[in-house]
């Protein structure tokens, strides 16, 4: 009979990996952390509700206005000279019988809460190293590590972001995109606040995205091509907030640089199956794409929230249960992971393209949201994950 360390190892240190270590160890199962150390994550996230009711239930998040921001309205401005422009659109929290869209919170704060919850946790114990080479085999997974250690398990989950060992080792299917267009992120503070309103100028090369960040603070969020960004870098903090403040057209008055601009890449993956072989991805092993309508971690969430869901069904007494879970949990994402990566991607694209029609499309489709309640209602759903 095969010895193993623990019933489940998820392997991948960050947000994601963390939240699904709590999740499988919350459902029963004896796990283990593979999580190597890893500088703090300075970015934010924008959390739909569902994803923050996931959080709350599963004892994560107890009050999001302790470490959030709320998220009431979402205004979105054409910011082009094109032919066909778009009309400015509103969305307010109150049309879809909500306080807030959501909440936006500093990734170190979840990162923090998320700790706490792994800690209570007696069933859950953290190793950290980082997976240097992984095996499948009939019985389950043999890692690795580079602190010279191995470990078995049967079911194995990986949260291990874009360059997945994991996914790679585990021969996953994976179509990988680049885009000339990366993201600049930073915090700023203007001389008037935004309130609960987030607000995408929406340029030729990506939107320029200013989330509430709470008082006079906000996130930046800005894609372009990456020699502009690299430019915008180059300059001093003054002119930099000068280039800042046209952008968001001085609609909220002098601006300020709150902490140093970071740059990242931008791609897009996806996968033919999100898991097989007693072996699951979770989070940006199975899906990543430009951040366009706060999807990344939210997608991410509803990785784990499946992932428990289908544990709670599936008994572990048949020598084959990590193969059923992880054949269950793939049939369970597909569709949610086709329509939000198409619902990204086809977002994303027609704002770059220069073709007319892609740009008629985009025009028409914001006019619809901001002129037919049919319209508005689905794509509220589709926004919060529910479409």
């Amino acid at each position: 009979m095969t010895r193993f360390d623990s019933q489940a190892i998820v392997v991948g240190g960050g947000l994601a990996g963390l939240a699904a270590a709590i999740a499988v160890a919350q459902a029963g199962l004896s796990v283990i952390h593979v999580a190597p150390a890893a500088p703090p994550d300075r970015r934010t996230s924008a959390l739909m509700m569902p994803s923050v009711d996931y959080l709350r239930t599963a004892g994560l998040v107890d009050d999001p206005a302790r470490i959030g921001h709320a998220l009431t309205h979402i205004r979105i401005i054409d910011a082009t000279s094109r032919l066909m422009r778009a009309p400015e659109t509103l969305f307010d929290a109150g049309e879809a019988g909500l306080a807030a869209f959501g909440w936006n919170f500093p990734n170190t704060r979840l990162a923090e809460a998320f700790a706490a919850g792994r800690e209570k946790l007696s069933n859950l114990t953290t190793r950290q190293a980082a997976l240097t080479a992984l095996e499948i085999d009939d019985t389950g997974a043999i890692l690795t590590l580079d602190d010279g250690g191995t470990l078995r398990t049967p079911l194995l989950i990986g949260a291990d972001g874009k360059k997945s060992l994991v996914r790679a080792a585990a021969g996953f299917r994976a179509r990988e995109s680049g885009f000339t267009q990366a993201a600049l992120v930073c915090d700023l503070d203007l001389a008037r606040p935004l309130g609960g309103t987030s607000v995408e100028f929406h340029y030729p090369q990506g939107p320029f995205t200013l989330v509430p960040a709470g008082e006079s603070r906000a996130n930046l969020v800005w894609i372009d091509e990456r020699a502009v960004l690299k430019a915008a870098q180059a300059m001093d903090r003054e002119a930099l907030a000068r280039l800042f403040a046209e952008k968001s057209q001085h609609l909220f008055g002098s601006v300020s640089l709150a902490t140093p601009t970071h740059m990242f890449p931008l791609s897009s993956i996806t996968v033919d199956q999100a898991g097989k072989d007693g072996v699951v991805l979770v989070g940006e092993a199975a899906h990543a794409f430009p951040p366009i309508g706060a999807q990344g971690l939210n997608l991410g969430l509803r990785d784990v929230a499946d992932l428990a869901l289908v544990l709670g069904d599936v008994g572990r007494t048949s020598p084959d249960w990590a193969r059923i879970v992880s054949r269950r949990y793939a049939e369970r994402r597909e569709a949610d992971l086709k329509r939000t990566g198409g619902m990204v991607d086809a977002l994303f694209r027609s704002l770059i393209s220069d073709l007319l029609p892609a740009q008629l499309l985009r025009a028409g489709g914001l006019w619809g949201m901001k002129m037919l309640p049919g319209i508005r209602k689905r794509a509220f759903a589709v926004g919060m994950g529910r479409g």
